[in-house]
């Protein structure tokens, strides 16, 4: 199997690199699961104090692996796809260390889920963000989770109905990123060496009080979400959408 998550320790800093640029880091079975083992070497690394989530290519995460829905039941791979989601974001905010996305590329849909599970958010001039799931017919279900606590109430109320496209000052100013910077590496760095300084254990309570609600929202609402998920996945008109997307032309309510 290819390796899609680099893994790579510098110091009292792990690193996680996304580095599947042929489909955009797209969130493919293979890719989550990587990632999930990134994140837990990282936990278990002595001496690591902070995790920054980067990636290679023009692209974070362009969110779901589309193409694996191909000659597979659909509703199968909706609930798996939705149950991966919620792991995987839940594995970002439980880590008992800081997680930093590093962005200067396209972030779309599930992607958006990942940087809200982040403590911290770097994006630079080339970043882009977009919530496109309504496009296709489906919905923002389990990124909500993380997207809402840190969001606006206004901006997502927008944003997640319009799919627009917008660029890291407007992330910032509406709360998905920490810092909207000229220069990512600067920017990160100048973080984890802030960050580097706690200890462990007040890193890891400090980081708690701020996920606490979240994962509480994540035990209450999870499996709903996951149902909700999967329901307008298998659906006539997310059908139509998905195929429009990979056939790049427009689904059929717009004609």
């Amino acid at each position: 199997m290819p390796t899609l998550v680099h893994y790579t320790v510098e110091g009292s800093v792990a690193r996680l690199t996304l580095d599947s640029p042929d489909n955009r880091n797209a969130l493919s079975t293979a890719l989550v699961e990587q990632l999930l083992q990134g994140l837990a070497d990282a936990a278990a690394e002595p001496g690591v104090r902070a995790v920054v989530l980067g990636h290679t290519g023009g692209t974070f995460c362009a969110g779901a692996d589309l193409s694996e829905a191909a000659g597979r039941d659909p509703g199968d791979i909706a609930v798996g796809r939705a149950r991966e989601m919620t792991r995987l974001l839940r594995a970002i905010l439980e880590l008992p260390v800081p997680v930093i996305g590093a962005i200067d590329g396209h972030v779309r849909a599930g992607g958006l889920g990942l940087i809200g599970a982040c403590d911290l958010v770097v994006a630079g001039p080339q970043s882009s963000f977009a919530l496109t799931e309504a496009r296709i017919g489906v919905a923002p279900s389990i990124i909500s989770l993380t997207l809402l606590p840190k969001m606006t109430p206004r901006a997502a109320g927008r944003y997640f109905v319009t799919g627009e496209r917008f660029g890291a000052a407007e992330a910032a100013a509406i709360g998905l990123i920490t810092l909207a910077a000229d220069d990512v590496a600067a920017g990160v760095a100048a973080l984890t060496a802030e960050i580097v300084k706690g200890s462990p254990q007040g890193l890891a309570a400090s980081k708690a009080l701020t996920t606490s609600t979240i994962l509480r929202s994540f035990d209450e609402h999870a499996e709903t979400l996951t149902v909700q998920s999967a329901r307008l996945f298998v659906s006539d008109e997310a059908r139509e959408g998905m195929m429009a997307f990979l056939q790049k032309r427009p689904p059929n309510w717009m004609s």
